[in-house]
């Protein structure tokens, strides 16, 4: 990996991580105002328990991602996991305002977060990644 993409990855990653984690304690403190805020999600249509279930998540989904690397294919795994949540996530939230008729100004947020994950996914660093362990006869 070179020195461009593992700065590229690092600067990603924990811009993505920021965001998520700031996301998720607006979601589990049900702040009424803040992207993903109670009013934001009550805009949207969505039940207010969600938050709780969208904050937990994201908690452990930044976990994941931030583990050490290693040779654990479980670990990697997960990791992968947390990365799809987060697109998920993200993806869901960008339709749901667009759905809502909301601007461009509220659907930046879930814009940028979904960008950093592609591009943390992305350049992710060998070590981080999901080996193939299929042997060839």
């Amino acid at each position: 990996m070179t020195k461009r993409n593992k700065i590229i990855y690092w600067i990603a990653t924990l811009w993505l991580a920021l965001g998520m984690v700031s996301t998720a304690a607006v979601q589990l403190l049900k702040t009424k105002e803040g992207q993903g805020g109670l009013d934001s999600i009550t805009h949207l249509g969505y039940p207010t328990y969600i938050l709780t279930i969208l904050g937990a998540w994201k908690v452990l989904g930044v976990v994941a991602v931030l583990l050490p690397a290693g040779k654990q294919v479980f670990v990697n795994l997960i990791r992968e996991w947390a990365y799809a949540g987060f697109f998920f996530v993200m993806s869901g939230a960008i339709f749901s305002h667009i759905a809502s008729g909301d601007s461009v100004n509220a659907i930046f947020p879930a814009l940028l977060l979904l960008m950093l994950t592609v591009l943390s996914w992305y350049f992710r660093p060998e070590d981080r990644k999901i080996v193939n362990q299929s042997r060839t006869a």
